[in-house]
């Protein structure tokens, strides 16, 4: 399965803008991995927290919890 950072980057480079000298593919490369990075420690952040909201859902028989809602609380602050 191909993440949206993923995604983004070859549409990037396969639309032709990106037009880049040595230095700044360099620096493209490092941003790269760096939003790789991030993306990964959220995907590995968004399993854990289900997991812990599923082991609390069982114990507390709390509200279920949908992903619509998690994510405009998570990511749509304002």
């Amino acid at each position: 399965m191909q993440t949206s950072i993923e995604w983004f980057i070859e549409h990037l480079l396969g639309s032709g803008l990106l037009r880049l000298t040595k230095e700044e593919h360099k620096l493209y490369s490092e941003l790269r991995d760096k939003a790789k990075e991030i993306n990964k420690r959220e995907i590995e952040n968004a399993f854990d927290e289900g997991q812990e909201y599923e082991y609390q859902y069982h114990i507390n028989n709390a509200p279920k919890f949908d992903s619509e809602t998690y994510y405009q609380e998570t990511f749509k602050k304002n």
